[in-house]
Parts: structure tokens; sequence; C-alpha cells
């Protein structure tokens, strides 16, 4: 690894003084886990490659598609026509700008049943997702093991980020106790601009890097701006809350299953199903699909063209029901293609 000398990979990051030789080495001794690969983790998965981070497991559940070219950083026009994974497209991008990096892609989701396995041996994870129900279950899973992670969320040209070390402060929980009622702002609804999402990313890998290089006077702050407007605020997350379910009590709800769900997805009109644990055959299920609609298959997924609907099938059973956010109906088309 070239980290000294004014030509070295990463000289003008080592001349930095919070970061020096000694960060540089930490950082390359680092495992990152970055869950979701969208607006949010694409950019993030960059700079930490460009970081030269150790080892960067990048976990996402879905495939690239032209909507997402306006924000999404590392994918290009070929990706989104072959319907790439983002997993796969991320580090087939990835390899190209950092060859000293070793990148583990995983097209998959993470849940109650294998965020254990996934996650074991990562020493920060990045949020990249987009619903709550996720971030609840990485918090709980960091609150168990003792991991950092970094919360990030970006809608129009809002957004925000937290790091969490329950260790010395707040969890997500003592701050967001529930996920918020009623419907809430969508990218599919209320659009959201690049600029946003990459302000979040670049918070994101800033409090990423500074955890792991050492950060003795840790705060947990919510820091919150408007690119559009031209505003920013930082607010204290506050102490940890002694009554809280998951830092607490050690009550882990999501990580023991008991509050997991569909859920519909940010910007796609989609509802997620996990419906079976059984792995599919997809070769043999889309020779049973032709009939009812378009299909593409390859060896991460199958997709089904019918009216009003667009489904993706995972070999895991898991699926993307697309032209919907009503659960109920996205389990009936599941149920009318694959079966219950």
């Amino acid at each position: 690894m070239q980290a000294n000398g004014g030509g070295g990979r990463y000289s003008r990051q080592v001349l930095f003084p919070p970061i020096g030789e000694r960060g540089q080495e930490q950082i390359r001794a680092a495992t990152v886990c970055l869950v979701g690969c969208g607006a949010l983790g694409s950019l993030a998965a960059e700079a930490l490659v460009r970081a030269g981070i150790g080892r960067l497991r990048v976990i996402d559940r879905d495939y690239v598609d032209f909507s997402n070219l306006q924000r999404q950083w590392l994918y290009a026009e070929e990706d989104a026509r072959n319907e790439v994974p983002k997993a796969v497209a991320a580090a087939t991008r990835l390899r190209q700008l950092n060859s000293e990096v070793l990148l583990e892609p995983l097209v998959s989701d993470v849940t109650p049943s294998n965020i254990e396995e996934l996650l074991e041996d990562c020493a920060l994870i990045l949020d990249g997702t987009d619903n709550f129900e996720t971030r609840y279950l990485l918090n709980d899973f960091s609150v168990k093991h003792g991991r950092p992670w970094v919360y990030g969320a970006a809608i129009g040209s809002y957004g925000l980020t937290m790091p969490v070390d329950a260790e010395r402060g707040p969890c997500f929980r003592c701050v967001y106790s529930e996920s918020p009622a009623g419907q809430q702002p969508t990218c599919d609804v209320n659009g959201v601009i690049a600029p946003a999402t990459a302000t979040v990313a670049a918070w994101q890998v800033a409090a990423a890097m500074r955890l792991l290089v050492g950060w003795p006077d840790f705060a947990c702050a919510i820091h919150s701006f408007d690119v559009w407007a031209g505003t920013s605020r930082r607010i204290s997350a506050g102490p940890r809350d002694p009554n809280c379910v998951c830092c607490g009590s050690r009550r882990f709800e999501f990580l023991d299953g008991q509050r997991a769900s569909p859920v519909s997805l940010c910007g796609r009109n989609a509802v997620q199903l996990h419906v079976t644990a059984k792995r599919l055959d997809l070769a043999a299920l889309a020779i049973d699909l032709r009939a009812l609609g378009e299909v593409r298959v390859n060896e991460f997924a199958l997709r089904v063209s019918i009216p009003k609907f667009e489904v993706t099938v995972f070999p895991d059973g898991r699926a993307i029901v697309k032209g919907t956010t009503d659960v109920a109906v996205a389990k009936g088309v599941y149920a009318q293609l694959v079966g219950a």
C-alpha cells in the first residue's frame, strides 16, 4: 500500500493531521458493511474505496433501474439496460477504482434471520437503506454487539445524518422510539435531488472515517441541511434514554423478528415481500410464467411484467412487487404468480 510520499495514493489523506499514517493504517485494517447501495450507498462506497478501506461488504437487494441514474453514482446506462443487481454493478466499478480493496458484493436483503451472519465481522455499518424497519434492525444489532453505525436519509433537497455508538451515547431508538406515523414523504412522490443525497453520504463517510481512526470526544448529534435553501443545523441527540426499549432494556424486538413485516420501497411504488425461506428454481419458474407475461431471468433474479404490475423474484423467495404500495395487493399478486 502506498500511503507515504508526495506521489503516494493516500498521501493527501495522510497529510490531514487527524488521520495521519496511523489513521490510514486503521482505515486499511477495517471492514465496513454498507447496507443498501442506492443514492447514499453508492457515493459512500466510492468514497470509502478511494480512501483505502481494507474490506467493504456491499449488501443490496435491488437491481439498477434507469430512474436511479440521476443520483446513484456508481451505475451506468448499461447496468440499467441489463438490470444488473446493484451490489454486483457497484463491485465491478469499485474494482476499477482501487484494486487494493477487498470487495464483497452480496445480492441480499438484511433480515432478522441473516443479519448476524452478514454483519458479524464488520467494524462499522453504514446505512444506505430506505425504511425505518431496517434501520431499527441495524440498531438492534449495533447495540447488542457494540458496533457503531451511521444513519442517513434524504428527500427532496433535505437530508440528515446521525452517528450511533450506543456504548458512548444514545442509540437510534433513544431518538426515534417509533417510526413516524402516517404516510411519509417518498422519493417517488416528493422527488429527490442528487446534491442532497451526495451531501448526506459525504457526512456519513466523514463520520465513519472519524469512528475508524478514533473519536475520543464522540458526541451523538443530528446534522440536518437543505441544500436548496442553503441551510444547515446541528442538534445534540442528548444522553441515552434509560427507558429505551433497545439500549436501556436490551429488548431487541426487530432482531428477534417480533416487528418484521413487508416494507414499501422508497421511490419505487413497490412493496418488498419476505414470503418464504425456500429456495426457488428461477429457470423453472420462468417457464411457468411465460404464458402470463414478458419474463426475463438471470442467475440473480427473475422479472415478470403483467398488466399493472412488475414482479421481481429472487432465489431466496423474496420478491419486489412494483405497481402498488398496498401490502395485501402485493401478496395477492405474488400468490398468483409464485404461490402462497
